[in-house]
C-alpha cells in the first residue's frame, strides 16, 4: 500500500530529471564550457596522423639518425667532456634533430586542434579555468576519487592498455620466427625491418585508440545529455523566466485590456450612430464624407459593455438605432477600426440617411 500522498508523489516526478535538456540549457552549459568531448580522440588521432607522417618523413629521420652520430663523435672525439663541451654538443644534437621533426610536430599539432574542434564546434570560454573552491577542497576532491566516474575512467584506462598490449603482443606473436633469426640478416635489412614492425605496430595501435575514442565519445555525449536532464518544473521555471510569469502576463493583459476598453469608450461621443441589438449588443458607427471611404467601427460591446456604450451615447445625444440582425453581425465581423464590409453598405447606409436626415429635421437629437 502506499503511505505517501499524492501531492508529495507528483511533487517527487515533477522533481524528477526526465525530460531533455532545453536549447537555453545547452548554451547556457555551453557557455561554461561543458561540451560533450572525449580526450581520447586527440591522442588516438594525432598517434595515427603521427604515424603517417613517419611514413612521409621516415626516411629522413633514418638518415638524420645515421648521420648524427658519426658526425657527433668526429667532431667533439679530441675534445675534453666539460660542462661546456656537454652544452655545445646538446645543441647541436638538438639543432639537428628539430628541423626535420617540424613537419612532424606540425601535422600532429594540427590534427589534434582539429579533432578537438570538430567535437566542440568554435568555443571561447574562461569560465573552465576560473579559481573554483571545489577543485582543491579536499573532501570534494576524495568524492571524485572514489566516485563512479573515476572507476569508469579506470575500466577506460585498463579497456585501453589492454588494446593496446594485445595488438602489440599479436604483432609480435605473428613475426617471432623472423625475429629469432635476425642475427642471420645485415644491419641494414634488421634496420628497415624493426622500422617496417614499428610503424605496423604503430599504425594497428592508433586504428585500435580510434575506434575506442569514438566509442568513449559516444558514452561522453550520453553522459553529457543525462547531466543535463531537467525535471518538468525546471522547464517550467524556465518558460517562466523567458516568457515572463503568466501570473503577471495576466495582468498585464488585463490593464491592457481596461486601457483598451478606456479609449474605446472615448470614441463612442464621436459617434454618428449607435445600432444595437437592443440590449445584448451595440456598436458605434463613425463616417466622414470625403474623409472615409466607408463607415468604420470606433466602438463595440456586448451585455454590461453594450449598456455602458449605451449610456455614454445617450449622455452625448448620439442617436441609437435598434436592428437586431444588423448590431449582430458588425459585431461578429467587424472589428474596432476597421471599415464596414461591402455586403453591409445598403443596411448601415439606410441607417445613416435616416440619422442625417433626423438631424437635419429637428437640429438635435433626443435621447432614445
Amino acid at each position: 500500500m502506499n503511505h505517501f500522498p499524492y501531492s508529495l508523489q507528483l511533487q517527487f516526478f515533477a522533481e524528477e530529471k526526465t525530460e531533455p535538456a532545453t536549447p537555453r540549457r545547452r548554451q547556457e552549459a555551453r557557455e561554461k564550457g561543458q561540451v560533450a568531448r572525449s580526450q581520447e580522440i586527440p591522442s588516438a588521432f594525432g598517434l595515427l596522423a603521427g604515424m603517417l607522417s613517419l611514413l612521409l618523413f621516415g626516411s629522413g629521420f633514418l638518415t638524420l639518425f645515421k648521420q648524427l652520430f658519426p658526425l657527433v663523435l668526429s667532431n667533439y672525439s679530441d675534445q675534453p667532456m666539460n660542462v661546456e663541451t656537454l652544452g655545445n654538443l646538446s645543441m647541436q644534437m638538438l639543432g639537428m634533430i628539430i628541423q626535420p621533426l617540424l613537419p612532424f610536430l606540425a601535422v600532429v599539432m594540427a590534427v589534434g586542434i582539429l579533432s578537438n574542434a570538430l567535437q566542440v564546434g568554435p568555443l571561447l570560454t574562461l569560465e573552465p579555468i576560473k579559481p573554483k573552491w571545489e577543485r582543491i577542497n579536499p573532501i570534494q576532491g576524495l568524492k571524485r576519487i572514489f566516485s563512479l566516474r573515476a572507476f569508469v575512467d579506470l575500466v577506460k584506462s585498463l579497456i585501453k592498455v589492454a588494446a593496446v598490449g594485445g595488438v602489440a603482443y599479436i604483432i609480435l606473436w605473428n613475426e617471432r620466427d623472423h625475429l629469432l633469426t635476425l642475427s642471420q640478416y645485415s644491419i641494414n635489412s634488421i634496420e628497415h625491418y624493426v622500422y617496417e614492425i614499428i610503424f605496423k605496430m604503430g599504425v594497428m595501435i592508433a586504428i585500435v585508440l580510434v575506434i575506442l575514442s569514438f566509442l568513449d565519445y559516444l558514452f561522453q555525449r550520453y553522459e553529457y545529455n543525462k547531466g543535463l536532464r531537467m525535471s518538468k518544473q525546471e522547464i517550467k521555471d524556465e518558460w517562466k523566466k523567458i516568457e515572463g510569469d503568466p501570473l503577471i502576463k495576466s495582468k498585464i493583459r488585463e490593464r491592457q485590456r481596461q486601457m483598451a476598453m478606456r479609449r474605446m469608450m472615448q470614441e463612442v461621443p464621436k459617434a454618428d450612430v449607435v445600432i444595437t441589438n437592443p440590449t445584448h449588443f451595440a456598436v458605434a458607427l463613425r463616417y466622414e464624407a470625403g474623409k472615409m471611404k466607408a463607415p468604420v467601427v470606433i466602438a463595440k460591446g456586448q451585455d454590461y459593455l453594450a449598456l455602458r456604450i449605451k449610456e455614454i451615447a445617450r449622455a452625448h445625444n448620439i442617436p441609437l438605432m435598434e436592428n437586431k440582425p444588423l448590431a449582430q453581425t458588425l459585431y461578429r465581423r467587424v472589428e474596432i477600426g476597421e471599415s464596414i464590409p461591402e455586403d453591409l453598405f445598403k443596411a448601415v447606409a439606410e441607417v445613416l440617411a435616416y440619422v442625417y436626415q433626423l438631424k437635419r429635421r429637428t437640429g438635435r437629437i433626443n435621447p432614445s
